[in-house]
């Protein structure tokens, strides 16, 4: 295929014209954490984010390989896989305070033992580059929204801090393959209809063996591996940390990517529907014991 014009060059810090701003470990002031405000389902769900974190290596892999003829696109991947990574290793060191008999090597381990990418692909899974960066859009989507709500919810400081600076850099990842997806936009012009079918199927997987895995793998009792199971348990603790800002803010980043608008009325009407499900699964899940 013939490649859409090329991205600004990385210059320094930077990834495409996006600032990388990046931090490190030894900013964390790891000298504040509180055992007493250390919330136990709040050290399940980040132990499972520590693992899909950490495994960020395999995705910069699988971008890379997809995107195998575009040379700056694929620095920009390593970078942020690197990014990603970093995020696995402060969410991994803050665990292992709030727990320190946790195994995180073991843990590791199991998780990608059990869930692997296609490292082996040299095509996206989404049919198009353009639907690929748009299910990238997607889960820098969560993700942002997920970290800004883990630091709004968490007692703990040091968990907070943490959860702020990856949050951030969620948001800038964000920017950085919605820049690279409108651009192959241009290239293929996928119609709106795709658009919409690789958004809301990356969204359908948010339910998929990745996180129940992660969950099981983090916080396993030595009981048989059951996907319902973990990710109910995990979604009752994840979704519990949500206030309706954190869905709003989710659902505008959603619509943009796929190239709806994200401040009108559809997006203030899908954010208090979305809100309301997430409320009510809540409730069905406490009900069930997830």
């Amino acid at each position: 295929m013939r490649l859409p014009e090329r991205a600004p060059a990385i210059r320094g810090s930077a990834i495409n014209g996006w600032p990388m701003k990046q931090w490190t470990l030894d900013e964390i002031a790891w000298d504040k954490f509180d055992r007493t405000r250390v919330d136990p389902d709040v050290v399940r769900i980040v132990k499972a984010a520590s693992l899909v974190e950490h495994n960020g290596g395999d995705y910069g892999t699988y971008l890379c390989n997809v995107f195998h003829d575009d040379a700056a696109f694929q620095t920009a991947a390593r970078e942020w896989a690197e990014e990603e990574v970093q995020h696995g290793r402060a969410l991994r060191r803050w665990a292992e305070l709030a727990d320190p008999r946790w195994d995180f090597a073991a843990a590791f381990a199991h998780f990608t033992g059990r869930f692997r990418l296609p490292l082996e692909a040299t095509a996206s899974v989404r049919g198009t580059r353009t639907g690929e960066l748009i299910a990238r859009c997607i889960v820098e989507t969560g993700t942002s929204s997920y970290y800004t709500a883990l630091a709004d919810a968490a007692l703990e400081p040091v968990l907070a801090q943490i959860c702020r600076k990856i949050a951030a850099d969620e948001f800038r990842h964000y920017k950085l393959f919605y820049k690279h997806m409108q651009r192959y936009q241009a290239a293929e012009g996928l119609g709106f209809w795709r658009r919409l079918k690789a958004g809301l199927g990356r969204i359908a997987e948010s339910e998929d063996d990745e996180l129940a895995c992660a969950y099981y793998a983090a916080n396993s009792t030595g009981a048989a591996y059951d996907r319902r199971t973990n990710s109910r348990a995990y979604a009752r603790r994840a979704y519990a940390i949500y206030r309706p800002s954190h869905v709003e803010r989710g659902i505008g980043m959603a619509l943009k990517a796929i190239g709806l608008t994200p401040n009108g009325r559809l997006h203030a009407w899908l954010a208090r529907l979305a809100a309301r499900l997430m409320r009510l699964r809540l409730a069905v899940l406490a009900r069930v014991g997830a």
